[in-house]
């Protein structure tokens, strides 16, 4: 464990506010617990109102430079944090499974897919197309072009404490948005690790800071903040249904856009035609997969009663070589 924070110099507190560089907070001192075995792995001093004030107003003049950087060349830097993500990835991985409890595997598999959205996203920098359209006033053309909002707001959730936020802000970045991140309190380690690595990035290039910013803190002094804030033309927000209301209804009450991954109950239908050899692992997978948190977890299975005994009994099979343990040894 202690390599692990090593690796990211995460031992003792931490600033959990950096827009570039880390900021003095002054909120509360929050006890990050791995769910393994309930011990406290780190310590975050969180941010205050007047912490989350200062971020926003970085993330803001770092966008009017931000948008002005030609998109093709964003993509560049969008690239380099991917090959700095290739270069982590292993110890990344390994701090997601120590802070929210899936495998290792699962751990390195959630950083390849920030790897793979960023390959993604360097694409996506010269597919920034408009169309051009015909006139009938004459000596006239309309055309149609793109402008990024300005500062996103990203919020997630502990089950995917990186990943998620990467697939918004490498989109984003390439769109000449900045960001401003504010992670599960649950999964804090994991989100300053991951700004870690992307702000050497950033440091390496002729950049203002502020382009990606964290702030780690509770839901009076940013939760709600981060809703209300007309500074923050978008909102992505991953969680349960219960917040997503709230976040719905906060940003459209200030005519703002929200994007919404929301938790569900999801349930496999299995029928008498189906081949148990594809049906039982994916049903285990469905249900155990990191660590049963996911947002497509399987809740609930509606199997047709000439094959019920059958399933069931391969599933008692199946569940009795699940491995019940410290997920980094898997």
């Amino acid at each position: 464990m202690k390599a692990i924070l090593d690796e990211f110099q995460l031992t003792g507190e931490h600033s959990g506010v950096g827009s570039g560089a880390w900021l003095s907070a002054e909120g509360r001192t929050l006890e990050v617990r791995s769910p393994i075995d309930n011990g406290v792995i780190g310590r975050i001093r969180t941010a205050a109102r007047s912490d989350y004030e200062a971020v926003i107003s970085r993330a803001q003049k770092a966008f009017e430079s931000w948008r002005t950087v030609p998109a093709p060349k964003r993509g560049e830097i969008v690239r380099q944090i991917g090959e700095a993500l290739r270069a982590h990835k292993q110890e990344l991985g390994a701090l997601v499974s120590l802070e929210v409890g899936k495998i290792r595997a699962e751990g390195a598999g959630e950083v390849q897919e920030m790897i793979d959205i960023a390959d993604f996203a360097v694409g996506q920098s010269r597919m920034l197309y408009g169309l051009s359209m015909h006139s009938e006033r004459p000596d006239h053309r309309m055309y149609e072009q793109w402008h990024p909002l300005g500062p996103i707001g990203v919020v997630t959730a502990f089950n995917f404490p990186v990943a998620v936020w990467a697939w918004n802000a490498m989109i984003a970045l390439v769109a000449g948005n900045t960001v401003v991140w504010k992670p599960s309190s649950k999964a804090a380690l994991s989100a300053i690790a991951a700004t870690k690595i992307v702000w050497e990035v950033l440091e390496r290039q002729d950049l203002p800071q502020g382009i990606v910013n964290l702030v780690i803190g509770d839901r009076q002094s940013v939760g709600e903040p981060v809703a209300h804030d007309r500074r923050l033309p978008l909102i992505s927000a991953t969680g349960s249904v219960a917040m997503g209301r709230e976040v719905a209804r906060a940003v459209a009450g200030r005519l703002g856009r929200s994007l919404l991954e929301l938790g569900g109950n999801n349930g496999i239908i299995v029928t008498p035609s189906a081949d148990f050899k594809l049906a039982v692992p994916a049903i285990v997978f469905g249900a155990v997969g990191t660590a049963g948190q996911r947002c497509t977890s399987t809740r609930r299975l509606i199997i047709h009663e000439s094959i019920y005994e059958a399933l069931a009994a391969a599933l008692i099979q199946a569940y009795r070589q699940v491995v019940v343990g410290n997920p980094l040894a898997a």
